[in-house]
């Protein structure tokens, strides 16, 4: 099977995993991606990938810390391939602080997210490794210390800016280690899958999304990490911001003519599906994971196509 990092395209002549600063993929198992931030006194972790891989993970961060332990595991949203494995690494580091936004909060109180998230990182077990066996700690998806907006964690010399970026979840938070100017996106402004390749993923509000994209390109940060993909180019940054504005117009190009026509809902997620499941997206994530998303988004751009409607028919 061929790996979830040969689905991303290199550009000519650029390493999307070599980090500036003190920052290293320690990634581990397919589809879910751990960075480790070192500063010059504190040590953060940044998301932590799936549980079926996170005996993997944390030999992975192991090796790197060289027997220090970390200090913050930052969460950019609570989506399963990006938090599964966090019972196991707070199990492993109990003093570690679990940093996210207050409806990551609200979501690990939710024992029926709990359930989603752990069935779904169940199915991307089989999907990548064929089948783990494993058993998630029953405590450990929780939330220490509650991060928004203007918020700042500080490593030493180093700081971690925080900017409230919703759009593809309610919890999503993008992240910017200062004064080297690296800025982690989330999801609400698209994932990277390659040069003039952005894949679009608002599953919570188009509005939002919009307004992310706006406040991360208004930041002017050195460079940009996006969610999956890793470092882009500099001279990529404004070009990352069109394509995916391009992008979310095809979008909206394609899902508002479904409701033109008036389709049925089954009809429009049959059209959706013939539209984007693809081979790709086969290899990328479970059939479950894609049918969620994909309702997700059919539901935030026929919302966003009814304000349109609405304030046309006011204006008429």
């Amino acid at each position: 099977m061929e790996s979830f990092d040969d689905l991303f395209k290199q550009f000519p002549g650029s390493d999307r995993f070599a980090f500036p600063g003190n920052v290293k993929r320690v990634s581990a198992g397919s589809g879910g991606e751990t960075l480790l931030i070192t500063g010059s006194e504190k040590i953060a972790i940044l998301d932590c990938g799936m549980a079926f891989a996170a005996g993997r993970l944390i030999e992975n961060l192991k090796h790197e810390l060289n027997g220090r332990a970390p200090d913050y595991l930052l969460i950019s949203h609570t989506h399963y391939d990006h938090i599964g494995a966090l019972p196991f690494v707070r199990r492993e580091w109990p003093d570690i602080i679990t940093a996210g936004a207050k409806h990551a909060a609200k979501v690990f109180a939710n024992p029926k997210a709990i359930k989603t998230i752990n069935a779904l990182g169940e199915n991307a077990g089989i999907l990548y490794e064929g089948a783990v066996k494993y058993e998630v700690p029953e405590e450990g998806f929780s939330i220490d210390r509650i991060i928004g907006d203007g918020d700042r964690i500080v490593l030493g010399e180093e700081e971690i800016a925080v900017l409230e970026t919703g759009g593809h979840t309610d919890c999503s938070l993008t992240f910017v280690l200062e004064p080297c100017g690296i800025m982690f996106l989330s999801e609400s402004t698209g994932v990277l899958e390659g040069p003039d390749s952005v894949h679009v993923t608002i599953l919570k509000s188009f509005r939002d999304s919009m307004a992310s994209v706006e406040k991360c390109r208004a930041y002017g940060a050195k460079y940009l990490v996006s969610s999956h993909y890793g470092m882009m180019p500099e001279y990529y940054n404004e070009k990352y911001w069109e394509s995916f504005l391009s992008t979310t117009d095809d979008y909206k190009e394609f899902l508002f003519g479904l409701f033109e026509r008036g389709l049925l809902y089954d009809e429009i997620m049959e059209k959706y599906a013939e539209r984007y499941w693809d081979d790709r997206r086969k290899k990328e994530q479970p059939k479950e994971a894609f049918i969620l998303n994909a309702q997700n988004v059919v539901k935030v751009f026929l919302k966003e196509y009814e304000l349109i409607k609405e304030k046309g028919n006011q204006g008429a």
